[in-house]
C-alpha cells in the first residue's frame, strides 16, 4: 500500500478481510470468513464475488469506520450478521430482518415444499409468521393460493407486512395467538412456533440468546408449550386437512402422537440438510 494510500485511510480488500476474520475468529465466531465477506459486501454494495474478482475495489473514507463498525458488532456483541446487513435469503428472496422476529433457517424452507403440490385457490394460514418468509415464499413460487399470515407479536406482524410490501406480495397478515379468532377457514397450517426447551437455553449460541426475540424461542420445559396447544385447535377444525409443523431435535415422535391425536393420519418425518428430523407433514384421511 501507498504512503498516500495509507494516508488516506483506504485498505486493499484482502487487508480489510484479513483484520475482520482476525477479529472475528477470536471471538468464537463458526463462519469468520463468510461473516467478514458478508459485511464487507454489504458496507461496499457489492456481491460476495466481486470482492475477489474486482481488484480495484478499496475500503476508504467512510467505508473504512462502516466496516469497522460492522466487525465490532459480530466480533464483540455477537450480534447475527443478518441483523447487521438487514436481510437474510429464504427460497428465492431477500427478506427484512431485524431483532422483531427470528432470522428465517434454512430447514424451515421444508414447510413452504409442504404445500406447493396444493390445488388451486387453497387458503393456507403460515403461524408465528415472524418476518413472513414463509407466508411470503409460498404466494411468490404460488401466487394462486390465497396465502395468510399470522403472529401474537404485533411488532413481527409490522415486519412481516413490511417485507410483504416491499416484495409486492399479496399476503393477508392477521394478529392472532395461534388459531384463535381465525376459525376453521384454512385448508393448510403451516408453523415454525417457539419450540426449544427452556433446560436447552443455557446451551444455545450468543447470537441467538442476546439478540433474537426469546417469545419466539422457548417453549416450556419440553418444548411443546406451543405445538401442544395448536394441535388440540386443529382437532376442531376439520377443514385443515394438512398441516406442517417444525420441531425440535429428538421431538418427532411426540409431535407425531400430537397430530394423530388432533384426527392427522398420513404423517412423514422431514429431515433438515444435517440428516436431523425437523418437519411434521400430517394430513387427515380422504
Amino acid at each position: 500500500m501507498s504512503a498516500a494510500r495509507e494516508a488516506a485511510g483506504a485498505h486493499t480488500v484482502a487487508d480489510a478481510l484479513q483484520g475482520a476474520i482476525t477479529a472475528i475468529t477470536a471471538a468464537g465466531c463458526q463462519t469468520p470468513r463468510l461473516d467478514a465477506e458478508v459485511l464487507l459486501a454489504h458496507v461496499l454494495g457489492v456481491r460476495r464475488e466481486q470482492l475477489i474478482m474486482d481488484p480495484a475495489l478499496r475500503v476508504q473514507g467512510p467505508a473504512v469506520r462502516a466496516y469497522q463498525d460492522a466487525v465490532r458488532r459480530r466480533a464483540v456483541g455477537r450480534e447475527p450478521v443478518a441483523y447487521i446487513v438487514g436481510e437474510r435469503g429464504f427460497r428465492h428472496l431477500q427478506i427484512g430482518v431485524d431483532r422483531r422476529a427470528l432470522i428465517p433457517r434454512p430447514e424451515t424452507e421444508l414447510l413452504v415444499e409442504a404445500v406447493l403440490g396444493l390445488p388451486a385457490g387453497s387458503r393456507v394460514l403460515d403461524i408465528c409468521t415472524g418476518s413472513g418468509a414463509v407466508a411470503l415464499a409460498v404466494k411468490h413460487e404460488r401466487a394462486d393460493l390465497d396465502v395468510h399470515g399470522s403472529d401474537v407479536s404485533v411488532q413481527a406482524l409490522a415486519l412481516a407486512r413490511e417485507n410483504g410490501a416491499r416484495l409486492g406480495l399479496d399476503v393477508a397478515w392477521h394478529e392472532a395467538d395461534l388459531l384463535t379468532g381465525l376459525g376453521d377457514a384454512f385448508d393448510a397450517v403451516l408453523a415454525n412456533p417457539p419450540y426449544v426447551a427452556e433446560r436447552e437455553r443455557s446451551g444455545l449460541a450468543p447470537e441467538i440468546t442476546r439478540h433474537e426475540p426469546a417469545r419466539a424461542l422457548f417453549a416450556g420445559e419440553d418444548g411443546l408449550d406451543v405445538i401442544r396447544p395448536l394441535m388440540a385447535q386443529l382437532a376442531a377444525r376439520p377443514r385443515a386437512r394438512l398441516v406442517a409443523v417444525e420441531f425440535g431435535e429428538g421431538q418427532g415422535a411426540r409431535v407425531a402422537d400430537l397430530a394423530r391425536d388432533a384426527g392427522f393420519a398420513e404423517l412423514a418425518l422431514q429431515p433438515d440438510l444435517a440428516g436431523i428430523d425437523r418437519v411434521l407433514i400430517a394430513r387427515r384421511p380422504a
